[in-house]
């Protein structure tokens, strides 16, 4: 399984980097619209929505072709980027954790499914705006959380984080995808060329502390968003969301800690500015 997972990233990462950094943003906008509407079918799709999920889907599509068609004019405007971050952000501080303990990932339906895509989607936008690298530093946060809580949590992992929705993450890799954020981010924040990426901006604006409260939390919601997802699976009765990427399941399985995190870092990009 490890095999096909790492090739399938080195396929991926092999698209993203052209299109991240030598595209014009409206690309990388369409490029991660066709992912995000392939999310909310497979999403709908877990809902149980069976005849009318490519119809949500479509919908999506064509809400963020009309915002794709809109940044080509012109930035994205500040007021959608605030209330889309802002709900979404509520949405998982506020009711995921609740869902969570109850074991409740159906309320909402697919208009719910659609407002966290639209809003995760937004983000990843307003971050290429700001700039490749800034845009890729951000994913960067998800990636090494998610990378160092698996391989330490084969390696030392023995208490369990959530058993009942999914088994096979434990505290101790949390803990190792945290701590691995925030030394990759403090890492980051020093070097040329990022300095408009989010760990330099908080480090130069709040200083040491506040950076890595902020580095965690951001860890610490990537794992909400993981949870959030396998239990969505887990109450449809399926392993992965998805067939299309060998060794990781369906592009939701790929997706579900960005739509946590990067609301919240670009509110924390608007914050500093």
């Amino acid at each position: 399984m490890l095999i096909p997972r790492i090739l399938t990233a080195l396929v991926l990462l092999g698209i993203l980097v052209p299109v991240v950094f030598y595209s014009p943003p409206w690309v990388w906008g369409l490029s991660s619209l066709v992912l995000l509407a392939v999310a909310m079918d497979e999403w709908v799709l877990l809902l149980r929505g069976r005849r009318l999920h490519l119809a949500w889907a479509a919908g999506l599509l064509l809400i963020g072709l009309a915002i794709v068609a809109r940044q080509r004019e012109a930035s994205l405007p500040e007021t959608l980027v605030w209330g889309l971050c802002l709900a979404s952000l509520a949405f998982w501080v506020f009711l995921v954790p609740g869902r969570l303990r109850r074991h409740q990932a159906r309320a909402g339906g697919w208009p719910l499914a659609a407002l966290v895509l639209l809003a995760c989607w937004v983000s990843l936008l307003a971050l290429r705006e700001r700039g490749a690298w800034v845009l890729v530093i951000s994913m960067a946060i998800v990636w090494v959380a998610d990378i160092a809580a698996y391989f330490a949590g084969r390696a030392i992992g023995r208490r369990k984080l959530a058993p009942t929705i999914s088994p096979g993450k434990s505290w101790e890799g949390a803990i190792a995808g945290v701590l691995a954020v925030i030394g990759a981010g403090l890492w980051a924040a020093g070097q040329p060329g990022l300095q408009d990426a989010l760990p330099a901006q908080l480090l130069s604006r709040w200083g040491v502390a506040p950076t890595i409260v902020a580095l965690a939390a951001l860890a610490a919601l990537s794992v909400v968003g993981d949870l959030y997802e396998s239990l969505v699976k887990r109450q449809a009765g399926a392993k992965d969301s998805g067939r299309l990427l060998p060794g990781h399941g369906g592009v939701l399985d790929r997706v579900d800690a960005l739509l946590s995190t990067m609301p919240a870092v670009v509110l924390l990009h608007l914050l500093l500015r």
